[in-house]
């Protein structure tokens, strides 16, 4: 009888759910027609604005989580939206459809100006309509119920170790998958509380974006799942228990937490890997985490202030002088960003001069960006090289002191070196007695799993992945752990449930990669074409970047900040304030 009862349950619950997303589309409805007014009053938009407008208001009224009487933060939220929209719309999306190219001078700006003032007053109105409408809504049928929870015991306990894009994904796709069943527990543990978004990261350190808008919080994105930030220090695979590191200054315990698991996901990623040289380590920065970029755009920013009071040439070229070792998409993105942030602030410092300037670009083969086609590592170099950077082909990196770079032919003095030329995965991996390939990366077979260990999957970067159709190596980026995550979930329910597992197989969607302000490299995979890519660089395959990555980016919230970053960087300057003091 119980399981009837929550059978029942579970199927009121979705009842109420499609009523919930049914009230939240009418009110999206109503809040947009009604804010679209603004539209065709003011901008003169007529028929299609009001056709825009309700559609951006059903978009806003799903993506909103209801607070009562919070018309304030919807003020502002819709308001901050309506600032890309008018990027988005009047700036870029109108001229290209009357046949023109979006113009970004000062004057056509200032000609664009009235429409800003168009969408930011229909943001807010959407934004305060959109708040009565559910406190109405509210009001008359009450508030949006959550999900029954039933008292069920837990039978079997997921553990997933880590918080990128693999543990992430994993999670998230398991959650939808037994949102009825709450007999399996789900438990993810990472060393942060957020997910890093790291395309995006090398504009944290150009100063395009705020470092906060890149990075997901896991409690929000993850309802069923228990988190647990803490730092793995070891896996008794024998109990099935997974140890954290003690932390004294948190809890005062004498031993650390024991999380015991039925099924554990690896998906630790990567750490830099310096090749065994002790001294990059010890004076170059590094670049895989949030941390990483605010203290990289904090010491650029330190550079040009003690250049500034330096009279001595040689001294003041040294310090101007940005090194970064790797030409695979981190360090070509980063090289790009940094240049256009270094150029971009010279302005702030008039004892300074562009030929004062060098960033360098070190790396060990004979083009950048292996990972795409050689007409586009090409042109991504050409371009480069225009706006200011060098480049060092054929050349390693063989050790570092303070102020100088050896090469393996001559060397850089410089007081910045950023590290981005290897990774190995997460060094928890090496006290396990698993078995490994010579990355270190825990091998798997097709169906994501261990060999010879019932219950013990890996993927991402700490994975040795192969395709299962083609046997080729999967190559550790975002899209391939993302879709192993899908697989890897599929995989686990069905182990427990006895069906066939899935083989693991995806084909790349090709890739993207931006080499500075509005210059991008693009190449996209077309399904049943002869041409298996097609490529595009320049301005469309910067607008495709973002537009794709911004798509990516996980929360409604998340897109708006970031769109509004990229909307406000069009009229100010880069932001030259330290967040660090590192005096």
């Amino acid at each position: 009888m119980p399981v009837i009862n929550e059978h029942w349950s579970y199927m009121i619950w979705e009842i109420v759910l499609m009523n919930r997303i049914f009230r939240r589309i009418l009110i999206g409805i109503l809040s947009g027609a009604l804010a679209a007014t603004t539209l065709t009053a003011t901008l003169h938009y007529g028929a299609w604005g009001l056709v825009l407008g309700v559609c951006v208001g059903i978009a806003y009224s799903a993506g909103l989580r209801p607070t009562h009487r919070a018309y304030v933060d919807n003020l502002t939220a819709g308001g901050s939206l309506g600032v890309p929209l008018w990027g988005l719309v009047s700036v870029i999306a109108i001229p290209l459809f009357s046949g023109q190219m979006p113009a970004w001078s000062a004057e056509q700006m200032r000609q664009h100006f009235p429409a800003l003032v168009g969408w930011v007053v229909y943001g807010a109105s959407l934004g305060v309509i959109s708040q009565a409408l559910h406190d109405g809504a509210e009001h008359l049928f009450g508030p949006e119920p959550a999900p029954p929870v039933a008292s069920v015991s837990v039978s079997k306990r997921i553990v997933i170790l880590g918080g990128g894009f693999a543990g992430m994904r994993t999670a998230e796709c398991l959650e939808e998958k037994l949102r009825t069943d709450s007999s399996i527990s789900l438990t993810l543990i990472n060393e942060t509380n957020a997910l890093l978004f790291t395309p995006m990261l090398a504009e944290v350190a150009g100063s395009s974006l705020e470092p906060s808008h890149i990075s997901t919080p896991l409690r929000s994105t993850l309802r069923r799942t228990e988190f647990i930030r803490g730092v793995v220090e070891n896996v008794d695979l024998e109990k099935r228990l997974v140890i954290l590191r003690h932390d004294p200054a948190v809890d005062g315990a004498s031993a650390g937490r024991q999380v015991p698991y039925d099924h554990l996901v690896f998906a630790l990623g990567s750490i830099s890997n310096y090749l065994g040289m002790a001294n990059l380590e010890k004076f170059a920065f590094n670049f895989k985490s949030l941390l990483d970029a605010i203290r990289l755009r904090n010491h650029v920013i330190e550079m040009f202030e003690r250049a500034d009071l330096e009279s001595d040439f040689a001294r003041r070229s040294s310090l101007l002088t940005f090194v970064v070792a790797g030409g695979g998409f981190a360090g070509v993105e980063l090289a790009g960003a940094l240049n256009d942030f270094a150029h971009g602030i010279l302005a702030d410092y008039p004892r300074l001069h562009p030929q004062d300037l060098s960033i360098v670009l070190v790396h060990s083969r004979d083009r950048v960006l292996p990972e795409l086609s050689e007409s586009l590592g090409r042109y991504a170099q050409e371009k480069m090289q225009l706006r200011g950077v060098s480049f060092r082909l054929n050349t390693r990196i063989v050790d570092a002191h303070p102020g100088v770079v050896l090469l393996s032919e001559g060397k850089i003095h410089t007081e910045t070196l950023v590290w981005t030329a290897g990774t190995a995965p997460s060094p928890l991996l090496k006290s396990l007695r698993l078995e490994k390939d010579k990355r270190g990366a825990l091998l798997v077979d097709d169906a994501l799993a261990v060999p010879g260990r019932p219950g013990l999957w890996a993927i991402g970067d700490c994975a040795a992945v192969n395709d299962a159709t083609t046997g080729h190596a999967c190559p550790p980026t975002a899209q391939f752990a993302i879709r192993e995550a899908e697989v890897l979930a599929n995989n686990i329910l069905a182990q427990m449930q006895g069906r066939p597992v899935r083989a693991f197989h995806f084909d790349s969607l090709g890739a993207l990669c931006v080499v500075g302000h509005q210059t991008a490299c693009a190449e996209l995979r077309v399904p049943f074409a002869r041409a298996k890519f097609l490529r595009f660089s320049g301005l469309f395959a910067w607008l495709l970047w973002r537009g794709i990555y911004l798509a990516k980016l996980p929360g409604l919230e998340r897109k708006i900040r970031v769109l509004v970053d990229w909307t406000i960087e069009l009229f100010f300057p880069r932001d030259i304030v330290q967040t660090i003091d590192l005096r």
